[in-house]
């Protein structure tokens, strides 16, 4: 079943760099829709699901080859529009994701496969949404963040978050909310709803 086209609720989709808060201010928004009664589902890519496990086992396990990655993203990506994302925007509410398409375009793109490609490949079957909030903080900021959290991955590297930073800095479509990531949680969250004020109808 496609679910192109099927939009009676709404598609919030949070990209950035690592390090950029966005699961953090996932939870801001959801709260602020809850407080006004609004149903929110919220997700994030990869999934936990068969094919989303093997790609989030790589980032210590050591990278898979890029046409594996590339088979693996879409794959549970279709899966995840199929079980979850199409219905519930089919019923009206609202989805809140931690990252969707543009983060394949960004680091699979950093790898060297064409982002017009992946996009294209994702827009077959995935719905577009309807606000992308792109949380831009300096790549030093984010290593910073990265760093007192844990430790890198194989996917954060200074040269790997600076050319995923380019590509999401290059897409350009009314859609895409740029909204600097580098502040207080609280002050962040309100850049947030502004961005989001005329789909918030605040």
């Amino acid at each position: 079943m496609s679910f192109q086209g099927i939009r009676n609720g709404r598609l919030v989709v949070f990209e950035g760099i690592d390090g950029t808060g966005k699961s953090t201010h996932i939870k801001y928004l959801r709260a602020y829709l809850e407080e006004k009664g609004i149903e929110v589902v919220q997700s994030y890519e990869p999934t936990h699901g068969q094919w989303g496990k093997k790609l989030r086992d790589s980032a210590s396990t050591g990278r898979l080859s890029i046409e594996e990655e590339v088979e693996l993203f879409l794959k549970d990506r279709r899966e995840h529009v199929e079980s979850l994302i199409g219905p519930a925007l089919e019923r009206g509410a609202w989805v809140l994701l931690d990252r969707y398409y543009l983060s394949m375009m960004a680091y699979q793109g950093a790898r060297g496969v064409n982002t017009t490609e992946i996009r294209r490949m994702n827009e077959e079957f995935a719905p577009i949404p309807d606000a992308v909030v792109w949380l831009d903080i300096p790549v030093s900021v984010a290593l910073e963040r990265i760093g007192n959290r844990g430790g890198l991955d194989a996917f954060e590297t200074e040269a790997g978050l600076t050319a995923c930073r380019e590509v999401f800095a290059s897409i350009h479509e009314p859609w895409m909310l740029r909204v600097d990531g580098d502040g207080t949680q609280e002050v962040v969250a309100e850049r947030v709803r502004a961005a989001l004020a005329p789909m918030l109808n605040v």
